[in-house]
């Protein structure tokens, strides 16, 4: 995941040389002989890291635009909270004195991605950026059923 604006002009330069090694090396490989479903497993693995370091660059830019997309579950609440950072255009050290911590506790948590976040440390970045969610239930919860007066879960 791509977590400051350095991060990302890196990524973004080293798309542009990808993309040069790749055309290389497809042209490379067809010098050789290769075609087709060959070629296209020659080059599979890099393609396919290429493609994924563009979808980390395209989601940056989709926080910086603000579109964090809607949180399903709590377990991706770490990248959330850092595409909130990234969404109000702060740096990390700009985020750490707005919350009132040290940049190195921002840096560190951002690298872990808030894993292991409590709910009032969560609480406490979206209440300091103004930032609120909702909870939706998808389907009806199942009401409790009495049996002797012992309270049973369906």
């Amino acid at each position: 995941m791509i977590r400051t604006d350095k991060e990302y002009n890196k990524a973004v330069e080293r798309l542009e040389e990808d993309q040069k090694i790749i055309e290389k090396q497809r042209a490379h490989f067809e010098e050789l002989g290769h075609s087709g479903e060959e070629l296209d497993r020659l080059m599979q693995r890099l393609i396919s890291f290429h493609n994924q370091l563009k979808e980390e660059v395209e989601a940056y830019e989709q926080m910086r635009r603000g579109n964090l997309g809607k949180l399903y579950g709590l377990n991706n609440i770490g990248r959330w909270l850092i595409g909130i950072r990234i969404a109000l255009g702060l740096s990390q050290k700009e985020f750490a004195e707005r919350l009132e911590v040290s940049p190195a506790q921002v840096s560190r948590d951002e690298k872990n991605e808030y894993h292991g976040i409590t709910v009032e440390k969560a609480q406490r970045i979206l209440e300091t950026f103004g930032v609120r969610f909702e909870a939706e239930i998808e389907e009806p919860i199942s009401s409790p059923q009495k049996d002797d007066d012992h309270m049973m879960y369906a």
